[in-house]
This record gives C-alpha cells, sequence and structure tokens, in this order.
C-alpha cells in the first residue's frame, strides 16, 4: 500500500479517489475526519490521505492524478470585466474577482 496524495482540503481528495475508481484502482482513504487532531498532530499529518492498495498501482495513479490535476497545458484566459489576464489556474479574476467564464462547449458529431 502507498500513498498517492493527500491535501489539507477533504474535497480534493475525494476528487482524486473518484478519479482513481474510475481508471479501477483500488484505493482507500485514510485520515479523512482527523481535523480533530490538530494540535495532537502536526497540522500535515492529520490531512486526508488517498493510498493505492497495490504497489504496482503506484506509477500509474500518480500519473493519472498528475494529468487530471494539471493545468500547465491550460491557455491564460482574459477577464471580461476588466481585460485583466489570469493563469488557467485562477477560476476567478485576482484583479476584480469576476467569476471566470464558463468554458465553451464544441458540438459533437
Amino acid at each position: 500500500m502507498k500513498l498517492v496524495y493527500t491535501s489539507d482540503n477533504r474535497f480534493l481528495v475525494g476528487n482524486a479517489r473518484n478519479l482513481l475508481e474510475a481508471q479501477g484502482f483500488e484505493v482507500i482513504m485514510r485520515n479523512e475526519h482527523a481535523v480533530s487532531a490538530v494540535g495532537e498532530l502536526p497540522a500535515f499529518e492529520a490531512w486526508p490521505q488517498l493510498w493505492v492498495l497495490e504497489d504496482k498501482d503506484y506509477g500509474p495513479a500518480c500519473a493519472v492524478l498528475a494529468s487530471a490535476l494539471s493545468d500547465k497545458d491550460a491557455p491564460p484566459w482574459q477577464c471580461s470585466a476588466c481585460g485583466e489576464a489570469n493563469d488557467a489556474a485562477f477560476d476567478f479574476c485576482w484583479q476584480c474577482r469576476k467569476d471566470r467564464p464558463p468554458e465553451p462547449v464544441s458540438p459533437t458529431d
């Protein structure tokens, strides 16, 4: 069993779990409700953790998460309210706080 993902945000760890389970990996989440232990434990040790059950799945699972969670290939977007250029990782304009416009839906054939 190997740790593949951890975050202070339980929602993000749950999302990573869903991504891996959809790809057929067997995973478990640990520390899902350990926030109450902060103070007794260092904060990062109480973060929710996602583990793959099979050691052989570690590399492929990490590759799935790296691909799914990466914005490196996404283009920047321009705010429609103030015209500011924003990195793809931002969901709202860093200057005026206007929400990012929804992605256009391409027609399917």
